[in-house]
Protein backbone atom coordinates (compact mmCIF):
# COMPACT_ATOMS: atom_id res chain seq x y z
CA UNK A 1 0.00 0.00 0.00
CA UNK A 2 1.49 3.48 -0.60
CA UNK A 3 1.94 5.79 1.92
CA UNK A 4 -0.78 8.62 2.79
CA UNK A 5 0.47 11.80 1.25
CA UNK A 6 1.14 14.54 3.91
CA UNK A 7 0.76 18.70 3.77
CA UNK A 8 0.95 20.72 5.65
CA UNK A 9 -2.21 23.64 5.50
CA UNK A 10 -0.82 26.79 4.05
CA UNK A 11 -2.25 29.98 5.78
CA UNK A 12 -2.78 33.12 4.38
CA UNK A 13 -0.69 33.20 1.43
CA UNK A 14 -1.04 35.78 -1.08
CA UNK A 15 -2.76 34.85 -3.99
CA UNK A 16 -0.45 36.90 -6.71
CA UNK A 17 3.01 37.11 -6.93
CA UNK A 18 3.76 40.81 -6.41
CA UNK A 19 0.76 43.74 -7.10
CA UNK A 20 -2.71 42.30 -7.44
CA UNK A 21 -4.36 43.13 -10.57
CA UNK A 22 -6.98 46.13 -10.91
CA UNK A 23 -5.85 47.48 -7.61
CA UNK A 24 -6.93 51.17 -7.01
CA UNK A 25 -4.62 54.00 -5.29
CA UNK A 26 -6.56 54.11 -2.09
CA UNK A 27 -6.41 50.72 -1.55
CA UNK A 28 -3.28 51.45 -0.22
CA UNK A 29 -5.02 53.10 2.89
CA UNK A 30 -6.83 49.82 3.90
CA UNK A 31 -5.72 48.00 6.89
CA UNK A 32 -7.38 44.81 7.37
CA UNK A 33 -9.41 44.09 10.28
CA UNK A 34 -11.71 42.21 11.90
CA UNK A 35 -15.21 43.78 13.46
CA UNK A 36 -15.80 43.62 16.85
CA UNK A 37 -18.48 40.78 17.21
CA UNK A 38 -20.78 39.46 20.01
CA UNK A 39 -21.23 36.17 18.08
CA UNK A 40 -17.96 34.62 17.34
CA UNK A 41 -18.39 35.30 13.66
CA UNK A 42 -14.67 36.54 12.57
CA UNK A 43 -16.20 39.41 9.79
CA UNK A 44 -13.13 40.69 7.97
CA UNK A 45 -12.81 43.95 6.34
CA UNK A 46 -10.21 46.40 4.13
CA UNK A 47 -8.91 43.58 2.19
CA UNK A 48 -6.67 44.95 -0.41
CA UNK A 49 -4.23 41.82 -0.89
CA UNK A 50 -6.52 38.99 -1.49
CA UNK A 51 -4.82 35.87 0.02
CA UNK A 52 -5.74 31.98 0.39
CA UNK A 53 -5.46 29.10 2.80
CA UNK A 54 -5.25 25.38 1.57
CA UNK A 55 -7.02 22.55 3.30
CA UNK A 56 -5.57 19.27 1.84
CA UNK A 57 -7.69 16.33 2.08
CA UNK A 58 -6.03 12.84 3.39
CA UNK A 59 -5.52 9.95 0.67
CA UNK A 60 -3.06 8.98 -1.89
CA UNK A 61 -5.37 9.39 -5.04
CA UNK A 62 -6.27 12.98 -6.71
CA UNK A 63 -8.72 14.60 -4.91
CA UNK A 64 -11.79 17.08 -5.79
CA UNK A 65 -11.01 20.88 -4.55
CA UNK A 66 -13.69 23.08 -4.14
CA UNK A 67 -12.58 27.17 -3.69
CA UNK A 68 -14.92 28.34 -0.61
CA UNK A 69 -15.92 31.90 -0.77
CA UNK A 70 -17.42 33.52 2.12
CA UNK A 71 -20.39 35.56 2.08
CA UNK A 72 -20.91 39.33 3.28
CA UNK A 73 -22.22 41.55 0.52
CA UNK A 74 -19.24 42.97 -0.73
CA UNK A 75 -18.56 44.42 1.75
CA UNK A 76 -17.07 42.24 4.78
CA UNK A 77 -16.33 38.48 4.68
CA UNK A 78 -18.31 36.22 7.01
CA UNK A 79 -14.98 34.13 7.77
CA UNK A 80 -15.92 31.55 10.36
CA UNK A 81 -19.09 30.56 9.79
CA UNK A 82 -19.06 30.82 5.62
CA UNK A 83 -15.63 29.79 5.02
CA UNK A 84 -13.75 28.33 8.11
CA UNK A 85 -16.26 25.87 8.91
CA UNK A 86 -17.18 24.86 5.67
CA UNK A 87 -13.53 24.21 4.74
CA UNK A 88 -13.99 21.96 7.61
CA UNK A 89 -17.09 19.80 6.10
CA UNK A 90 -15.46 19.58 3.05
CA UNK A 91 -12.07 18.05 4.03
CA UNK A 92 -13.83 15.40 6.60
CA UNK A 93 -16.00 14.31 3.30
CA UNK A 94 -12.70 13.97 1.00
CA UNK A 95 -12.72 17.32 0.06
CA UNK A 96 -9.13 19.85 -0.66
CA UNK A 97 -10.39 23.50 -0.16
CA UNK A 98 -8.99 26.87 -1.15
CA UNK A 99 -10.66 29.35 1.15
CA UNK A 100 -10.45 32.48 -0.67
CA UNK A 101 -10.11 36.03 1.00
CA UNK A 102 -11.59 38.14 -2.02
CA UNK A 103 -11.37 42.38 -2.01
CA UNK A 104 -13.15 44.10 0.09
CA UNK A 105 -15.27 46.28 0.71
CA UNK A 106 -17.23 47.41 -2.25
CA UNK A 107 -14.82 45.68 -4.74
CA UNK A 108 -16.64 43.70 -7.44
CA UNK A 109 -14.27 44.06 -10.16
CA UNK A 110 -11.28 42.66 -8.18
CA UNK A 111 -13.41 39.75 -6.45
CA UNK A 112 -14.26 38.97 -9.71
CA UNK A 113 -10.54 38.76 -10.60
CA UNK A 114 -9.13 37.03 -7.60
CA UNK A 115 -11.71 34.18 -7.47
CA UNK A 116 -11.10 33.59 -11.11
CA UNK A 117 -7.44 33.37 -10.18
CA UNK A 118 -8.71 31.30 -7.35
CA UNK A 119 -9.41 28.46 -9.61
CA UNK A 120 -6.60 28.91 -11.79
CA UNK A 121 -4.29 28.34 -8.99
CA UNK A 122 -5.97 25.41 -7.94
CA UNK A 123 -5.19 24.05 -11.37
CA UNK A 124 -2.49 24.97 -11.70
CA UNK A 125 -1.35 23.27 -8.19
CA UNK A 126 -2.91 20.48 -9.45
CA UNK A 127 0.08 17.49 -9.31
CA UNK A 128 1.69 19.27 -5.74
CA UNK A 129 -1.37 19.55 -4.00
CA UNK A 130 -2.87 16.03 -5.05
CA UNK A 131 -5.68 17.10 -7.14
CA UNK A 132 -7.81 15.90 -9.83
CA UNK A 133 -7.82 19.13 -12.38
CA UNK A 134 -11.37 18.43 -13.29
CA UNK A 135 -12.80 18.29 -10.73
CA UNK A 136 -12.20 22.15 -9.25
CA UNK A 137 -15.45 23.33 -8.07
CA UNK A 138 -16.80 26.61 -6.26
CA UNK A 139 -18.80 27.09 -3.52
CA UNK A 140 -20.22 30.70 -2.30
CA UNK A 141 -22.83 32.59 0.24
CA UNK A 142 -24.81 35.52 -0.66
CA UNK A 143 -22.33 38.14 -2.10
CA UNK A 144 -19.82 35.08 -2.39
CA UNK A 145 -22.39 33.14 -4.09
CA UNK A 146 -23.18 35.58 -6.90
CA UNK A 147 -19.49 36.19 -7.07
CA UNK A 148 -19.30 32.22 -7.88
CA UNK A 149 -22.03 32.46 -10.22
CA UNK A 150 -20.01 35.40 -12.02
CA UNK A 151 -16.73 32.76 -12.18
CA UNK A 152 -18.91 29.87 -13.62
CA UNK A 153 -20.81 32.30 -16.47
CA UNK A 154 -19.89 36.15 -16.49
CA UNK A 155 -19.00 37.35 -20.20
CA UNK A 156 -16.68 39.93 -17.87
CA UNK A 157 -13.62 40.33 -18.95
CA UNK A 158 -10.57 39.21 -17.22
CA UNK A 159 -8.06 41.34 -15.38
CA UNK A 160 -4.93 41.75 -16.95
CA UNK A 161 -2.91 38.34 -16.73
CA UNK A 162 0.06 38.93 -14.14
CA UNK A 163 2.34 35.16 -14.26
CA UNK A 164 1.95 31.42 -16.09
CA UNK A 165 -1.06 30.74 -13.28
CA UNK A 166 -3.31 32.67 -15.34
CA UNK A 167 -3.39 31.06 -18.44
CA UNK A 168 -4.97 28.08 -17.24
CA UNK A 169 -8.80 27.49 -17.14
CA UNK A 170 -10.70 29.46 -14.74
CA UNK A 171 -14.22 28.12 -14.95
CA UNK A 172 -15.41 25.87 -12.16
CA UNK A 173 -16.58 21.97 -13.20
CA UNK A 174 -19.20 22.45 -10.61
CA UNK A 175 -20.70 25.02 -8.10
CA UNK A 176 -22.49 24.81 -4.86
CA UNK A 177 -24.60 28.34 -4.81
CA UNK A 178 -25.67 28.84 -1.28
CA UNK A 179 -28.27 31.76 -1.02
CA UNK A 180 -27.15 33.76 -3.49
CA UNK A 181 -27.70 37.23 -3.49
CA UNK A 182 -28.06 40.22 -6.74
CA UNK A 183 -28.66 37.77 -9.62
CA UNK A 184 -32.35 38.65 -10.25
CA UNK A 185 -33.69 41.35 -12.61
CA UNK A 186 -37.68 42.36 -13.01
CA UNK A 187 -39.50 39.25 -14.48
CA UNK A 188 -37.04 36.83 -12.92
CA UNK A 189 -34.90 37.47 -15.50
CA UNK A 190 -30.76 37.22 -14.67
CA UNK A 191 -28.17 40.02 -14.59
CA UNK A 192 -27.18 40.46 -18.10
CA UNK A 193 -23.43 39.57 -17.55
CA UNK A 194 -24.77 36.13 -16.57
CA UNK A 195 -24.67 33.47 -19.28
CA UNK A 196 -26.34 30.40 -17.71
CA UNK A 197 -25.15 28.64 -20.92
CA UNK A 198 -21.47 28.75 -19.76
CA UNK A 199 -22.69 27.48 -15.96
CA UNK A 200 -21.41 24.17 -14.87
CA UNK A 201 -23.84 21.80 -13.10
CA UNK A 202 -24.78 23.39 -10.13
CA UNK A 203 -26.24 23.19 -6.16
CA UNK A 204 -28.81 25.52 -5.35
CA UNK A 205 -30.24 26.20 -2.15
CA UNK A 206 -32.26 29.31 -0.85
CA UNK A 207 -34.94 29.42 2.25
CA UNK A 208 -38.38 31.00 1.13
CA UNK A 209 -38.05 33.70 3.99
CA UNK A 210 -35.27 34.69 2.67
CA UNK A 211 -35.02 38.80 1.38
CA UNK A 212 -32.97 37.55 -1.59
CA UNK A 213 -35.36 34.24 -2.47
CA UNK A 214 -35.74 36.03 -6.16
CA UNK A 215 -32.35 34.88 -6.79
CA UNK A 216 -32.33 31.41 -6.94
CA UNK A 217 -35.04 31.12 -9.25
CA UNK A 218 -33.89 33.59 -11.63
CA UNK A 219 -31.16 31.74 -11.72
CA UNK A 220 -32.86 28.24 -11.98
CA UNK A 221 -35.03 29.20 -14.35
CA UNK A 222 -32.42 30.43 -16.49
CA UNK A 223 -30.10 27.43 -15.95
CA UNK A 224 -33.18 25.32 -17.14
CA UNK A 225 -33.91 27.42 -20.51
CA UNK A 226 -29.92 26.72 -21.10
CA UNK A 227 -30.19 23.01 -20.24
CA UNK A 228 -27.59 23.39 -17.54
CA UNK A 229 -27.88 20.11 -15.15
CA UNK A 230 -28.91 21.52 -11.42
CA UNK A 231 -30.62 20.53 -7.92
CA UNK A 232 -32.20 22.92 -6.38
CA UNK A 233 -33.49 23.22 -2.43
CA UNK A 234 -35.93 25.61 -1.11
CA UNK A 235 -36.65 25.87 2.39
CA UNK A 236 -39.57 26.82 4.18
CA UNK A 237 -37.74 28.89 6.67
CA UNK A 238 -34.15 30.12 7.66
CA UNK A 239 -34.06 33.22 6.58
CA UNK A 240 -30.41 34.43 5.18
CA UNK A 241 -26.81 33.83 6.50
CA UNK A 242 -27.07 30.60 8.22
CA UNK A 243 -24.07 29.08 6.99
CA UNK A 244 -22.95 25.57 8.29
CA UNK A 245 -23.99 26.10 11.89
CA UNK A 246 -27.31 23.65 12.92
CA UNK A 247 -29.75 26.53 13.90
CA UNK A 248 -33.09 23.93 14.68
CA UNK A 249 -34.16 25.62 11.14
CA UNK A 250 -35.34 23.42 8.35
CA UNK A 251 -32.15 24.17 6.58
CA UNK A 252 -30.38 22.09 9.09
CA UNK A 253 -28.08 19.33 7.15
CA UNK A 254 -28.02 20.87 4.17
CA UNK A 255 -24.62 20.07 3.97
CA UNK A 256 -25.56 16.66 4.00
CA UNK A 257 -28.16 17.36 0.72
CA UNK A 258 -24.98 18.85 -1.17
CA UNK A 259 -22.76 16.34 -0.53
CA UNK A 260 -25.32 13.41 -1.51
CA UNK A 261 -25.64 15.48 -5.28
CA UNK A 262 -21.92 15.71 -4.78
CA UNK A 263 -21.29 11.82 -5.02
CA UNK A 264 -23.95 11.58 -7.43
CA UNK A 265 -23.84 14.03 -9.87
CA UNK A 266 -20.40 14.80 -9.73
CA UNK A 267 -18.14 11.73 -8.49
CA UNK A 268 -20.92 9.76 -10.21
CA UNK A 269 -20.79 7.40 -7.18
CA UNK A 270 -16.99 7.22 -6.95
CA UNK A 271 -15.67 6.70 -4.09
CA UNK A 272 -12.48 8.74 -3.52
CA UNK A 273 -12.64 9.74 0.02
CA UNK A 274 -10.02 7.16 1.87
CA UNK A 275 -8.04 6.25 -1.46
Amino acid sequence: MRNTRVFDPIFDAPLYPGEPPLRRPEDLKFKERVLPDKDFCRRITEVSTPTYTFYPATGTEPHPLVVVCPGGGYSILAYNHEGVDVAAWLVQNGVSVLLLKYRCPDRRDQALADARRAVRLARSKAEEWNLDPEKIGILGFSAGAHLSVRVCASIEPDAPAVDEIDKFDSHPDFAFVIYPAYLYREGFALDEQIDPKKAPPTFLIQSQDDPYWESSFAYAIALRHAGVPFEMHIYPDGGHGWGVPRRGRSHDGWTETAMEWFRRSIMKGRAWQFQ
